[in-house]
């Protein structure tokens, strides 16, 4: 499960709307209690994708660092990412799976259909390998 604050809900969508339409992309900050990962906050990322920005993105792993370096002075870990799709579902991509390599940890998915955020859905990252790694369908919860 994720559970993560309506402004982190919001600062999710917004940024998709603002980067439509390309993919926004971004790190989930926070703890994780029992099987519950808890959104703490969120930090945004630039899009490092330059040959198909509109429906791939990247992050700089030394925009990575860093995120992860900060969120450690405020005794947060990385508990997922987001990205957006726009124009397209907010599902999972074959893609999405191939790119995905942080166990354990949430994939949130906004969509965002002509300039305006549609749906979000959350999939953890499932499996001990590349061999056997899933996206699954998450419960996410809005406090």
């Amino acid at each position: 499960m994720l559970k993560l604050g309506q402004s982190h809900y919001d600062s999710i969508r917004q940024h998709g709307e603002e980067t439509y339409p390309h993919e926004c992309c971004g790190v989930l900050m926070g703890s994780v209690e029992r099987d519950t990962r808890i959104v703490t906050s969120v930090a945004r990322a630039g899009n490092t994708r330059t040959d198909s920005p509109q429906n791939r993105y990247s992050i700089d792993p030394k925009e990575l660092v860093r995120i992860q370096r900060e969120g450690r002075e405020r005794n947060e870990e990385i508990i997922g990412f987001y990205h957006s799709h726009p124009d397209h579902p907010a599902r999972w991509s074959q893609t999405d799976l191939e790119e995905a390599h942080w166990f354990g940890c949430s994939y949130v998915i906004t969509s965002v259909e002509k300039s305006k955020t549609v749906t979000t859905n959350s999939f953890e990252l499932t499996g001990t390998d590349e061999s056997d790694k899933k996206l699954v369908d998450e419960t996410v919860s809005i406090v």
